[in-house]
């Protein structure tokens, strides 16, 4: 079994944490720091680890930000090019998991020293990511925050150009929302665009994923920005685009689904069958499809499927999942099987009934087929 998440917030870590401060300081209370960082840690998730490592930072440094930020900066291990993904805190300075309480703590009391804390939001997030803490930064003053990342978009440091990205997504899940850029991401397209062809794959994905974001508000706005962004697109461009579109290709957003170069499917459903019309809950939906082309050229195509989940009060809600990314030949007429499984998942709760499934093909409807799902 896989060691919860939460331990990476560990006895071992925040003393090897204190144990930096404390060379970079020797005012720093380590064995204090280490005594409030480490109270009834075993009781806590992780975000509230992180929280009580924040405070335990606040009440160790000097009150005065200005004086707690070199000490923040100097304890940082040396800035080297790794993933940080998965790297942990050695004898050379902190890195990884514990820069999340500091990012917390500069985004918390560097906001009256503005350019100072998101200079040392810069340093941290070379040593793992700053994406969190740089929102308080956005929240306090957007135009003067985008300005600075806008500039740090042409950073030699991929970490940083990559918080650009990260650090600016309106819906950035497990963080605090940026509801003046839900509203209007106007400002963010700027910044994007000097993102979008990073040599950095991990750059290139965060921006996919804050136009996913901005597409869950403003869906026409997307789809003209990946109209704009294929022509003369790199095949690592296009991956961007396609990630950044995901959920509107999902809803069958037509004029993203044009921008993608999928058109409107000349197909036919010449079979389509529920194999299992009865479910028992814990076993698999099985479908049979079978399409016939209607076109006298090769079509590319997205066949996805929709299942209207029965809720409690007796409507349904659909959820569309992928199914498969074709080229279908003129005059074909392949068949597909699928089989999903009906099983506990944390995101939903099932109940008995009849149930839906669709077929979906480039975001067109075509045909529909009840079943039953049984719970007892």
């Amino acid at each position: 079994m896989p060691e919860p998440f939460k331990n990476l917030f560990n006895p071992n870590m925040i003393a090897l944490m204190a144990s930096h401060l404390k060379r970079v300081w020797s005012q720093f209370d380590e064995p204090g720091f280490v005594a409030q960082a480490t109270n009834n840690l075993e009781k806590l998730e992780l975000k509230e680890r992180a929280n009580q490592i924040e405070q335990a930072l606040e009440d160790q440094l000097p009150s005065s930000f200005s004086k707690a930020a070199p000490i923040l900066v100097s304890s940082l291990h040396p800035e080297d090019d790794v993933d940080l993904r998965d790297t942990s805190m050695d004898e050379h300075g902190i890195r990884g998991w514990a820069i999340l309480p500091m990012t917390q703590y500069v985004g918390k009391h560097g906001l009256d020293d503005f350019d100072l804390g998101l200079d040392v939001q810069k340093e941290l997030t070379k040593r793992f990511s700053s994406e969190f803490g740089i929102r308080h930064f956005i929240l306090q003053d957007q135009d003067r925050a985008l300005a600075t990342l806008s500039q740090w978009a042409k950073d030699q440091n991929y970490h940083v150009r990559r918080l650009v990205s990260e650090g600016s997504r309106p819906r950035l899940p497990w963080a605090m929302q940026l509801p003046e850029l839900i509203k209007n991401p106007d400002p963010l397209f700027p910044i994007l665009e000097q993102l979008k062809d990073d040599p950095k794959e991990y750059v290139r994905r965060s921006v996919a994923n804050n136009l996913n974001d901005v597409a869950k508000d403003h869906p026409d706005q997307v789809a003209a920005i990946a109209n704009q962004w294929m022509k003369g697109a790199s095949p690592e461009r296009k991956k961007l685009i396609r990630h950044a579109c995901r959920t509107l290709v999902k809803q069958g957003h037509a004029n993203t689904l044009s921008a993608l170069g999928y058109k409107k499917p000349q197909v036919t459903i010449e079979d389509f069958e529920v194999l299992t019309p009865k479910v028992q809950f814990g076993n698999k939906l099985e479908i049979e499809l079978t399409l016939c082309s209607d076109s006298t050229v090769d079509q590319d195509l997205i066949l996805d499927y929709v299942i209207h989940h029965q809720k409690a009060n007796g409507t349904t809600t659909p959820k569309v999942f992928k199914w498969k990314t074709f080229c279908l030949k003129a005059g074909q007429s392949p068949t597909f099987q699928r089989s999903h499984p009906i099983k506990t998942v944390t995101t939903r709760t099932y109940y008995p009934g009849t149930h839906q499934v669709e077929i979906q093909l480039n975001g067109v409807k075509l045909g529909s087929k009840d079943f039953e799902l049984v719970m007892e």
